[in-house]
C-alpha cells in the first residue's frame, strides 16, 4: 500500500477506472460473441444486427484506450468477413 497521499489517491482512480473498463470488455466480449453466434447458425438478418452494435462498442473501446486501435481494427474485419461470407 503506498504511503504517499497522491499515489493513495491515484491507486482509487486506478481501480475504478479498471472496474469501469473489465465491465465493458464484458460488453464487447458478447456482443461479439452474438455474432459469430449468429454466424454459426447462418442468420444473415441477426449477425447484420449484431455487427452493428458490436462494431460500435469495438469503435468506443478503441476511442476510450481500453483496446489497441490494431486489435479493434482486426476484430472488426474478421467479424464483417465472416458476414460478408453468408452472403
Amino acid at each position: 500500500m503506498p504511503n504517499i497521499k497522491s499515489q493513495i489517491k491515484r491507486s482509487a482512480t486506478n481501480e475504478k477506472a479498471r472496474n469501469r473498463n473489465s465491465s465493458f470488455k464484458t460488453r464487447v466480449k458478447s456482443a461479439v460473441k452474438k455474432v459469430e453466434l449468429a454466424v454459426k447458425a447462418k442468420d444473415k438478418e441477426a449477425a447484420k444486427l449484431a455487427l452493428v452494435d458490436a462494431i460500435s462498442l469495438l469503435d468506443k473501446a478503441g476511442g476510450r484506450g481500453i483496446f489497441k486501435p490494431n486489435k479493434v481494427a482486426n476484430q472488426k474485419s474478421q467479424l464483417q468477413s465472416a458476414v460478408n461470407a453468408l452472403e
